[in-house]
């Protein structure tokens, strides 16, 4: 289906699509691949995306092919799942910037967010899993989501909601949320305390837009719990990619931006109002820390094609080249509960200033542990 989007005659609009980047040649790829299918969509807009970090374009290449195309308003959509850190400050910083030195104008729009069309691109996702296996009651089966884990208490609880919606819409007998990073509880300390409750059946859901080390972490480590675990049958579900329900989200916020509305939900957001436990970081400087990363090209080839985390045994990606590290610190207050036990051992405090050149892994380790996204493109 196409849907056409006619911007007011006065003014001549154009979309850009802000992604995180990353290094890993499929994600970037799959991105791609839902930029070009809004395109079509949008077929009576110039459409451009770019990047974060870590890929090209960047966000300021997509921004000057659209002033090429004679665009002076750009409505600006984050193509993020929730809005952490990279959604409410960094790309707002690389926006702000580029429109303060051009006088370009740009309306940020919203994330995609707990919303009704991507609870159903779950759910497809979920149900294509489930047609795969045994014919269990839903209630003898639980389902865990996996979010991407952030220091944002707000999108980390967004995964959690969207668990709930996932277990009341389908009756599984039970919904736990665990992260891939970040914070807690992770993939595999997570799985092994929900193996406790005893359902014959788990079904493991990457909550992620595109592929990557992190969607490839999971199912590692939910074959490791299997492994031990052999009476429970483990179902792995595919991350959501360019589903069809994904689009028309796309679509519903680009309307909402030509629409004027371009405020995000700030009711929960630490860096704007006194959070629990996050109370110092209210009011913290809108900025990137991305710009040392921005426009880098250099892929990872030790993957034919879908990401392994080959390259991150440890959860901390190879530097791209000498001298150049990804695992650093963003001048962000830390995180309260870098110390959790179910937590990433990379966040520790006490472990936070060691050299990481020759890092443990231990049984329980995960991958990105830091907020450093370097093959997610979502936050």
């Amino acid at each position: 289906m196409t849907q056409q989007i006619v911007a007011p005659s006065a003014t001549k609009h154009g979309v850009l699509i802000c992604g995180h980047g990353s290094r890993n040649r499929l994600a970037v790829a799959e991105f791609e691949g839902l930029a070009n299918g809004l395109k079509q969509r949008l077929s009576g807009l110039p459409v451009e995306y770019g990047f974060l970090e870590f890929a090209r374009p960047i966000l300021r290449d997509g921004l000057e092919r659209l002033r090429e195309q004679g665009v002076v308003k750009v409505l600006a959509v984050p193509a993020m799942l929730f809005a952490a850190g990279h959604a409410k400050n960094d790309i707002p910083s690389v926006l702000n910037t580029y429109s303060a030195e051009t006088g370009l104008e740009i309306d940020y729009g919203r994330e995609l967010g707990v919303d009704r069309l991507m609870i159903a691109a779950a759910g497809a996702r979920i149900q294509e899993a489930l047609n795969r296996t045994s014919t269990l009651d839903l209630s003898d089966t639980m389902l865990v989501v996996v979010g991407r884990g952030s220091s944002d208490p707000d999108a980390n609880s967004n995964v959690a909601k969207v668990t709930r919606m996932l277990v009341e819409g389908f009756g599984f007998g039970w919904g736990e949320t665990v992260y891939s990073g970040v914070t807690f509880p992770l993939v595999e300390p997570g799985l092994r305390h929900v193996v406790k409750l005893g359902f014959k059946r788990i079904v493991v859901f990457p909550y992620f837009l595109f592929s990557g080390v992190l969607v490839s972490r999971i199912r590692e480590h939910t074959e490791r719990v299997a492994g031990d675990h052999p009476q429970i049958e483990f179902v792995n579900a595919s991350y959501l990619g360019d589903h069809t329900f994904v689009l028309d989200t796309f679509m519903e916020r680009v309307q909402e931006v030509m629409g004027g509305e371009t405020a995000m939900n700030c009711s929960l957001c630490k860096y704007r109002a006194q959070v629990l436990g996050f109370e110092q970081e209210v009011g913290l400087d809108q900025s990137s820390h991305h710009h040392h990363v921005e426009g880098l090209t250099e892929a990872c080839c030790l993957c034919e094609r879908e990401c392994t985390g080959a390259c991150q045994p440890d959860g901390i990606p190879v530097p791209v080249s000498a001298g150049h590290h990804h695992h650093h610190d963003h001048g962000h207050h830390p995180y309260p509960h870098a110390d959790h036990p179910l937590g990433p051992s990379t966040l520790r405090r006490a472990s936070s200033q060691q050299d990481t050149s020759e890092p443990q892994i231990g049984r329980n380790s995960e991958v990105l542990a830091d907020s450093t996204v370097s093959v997610s493109l979502e936050s």
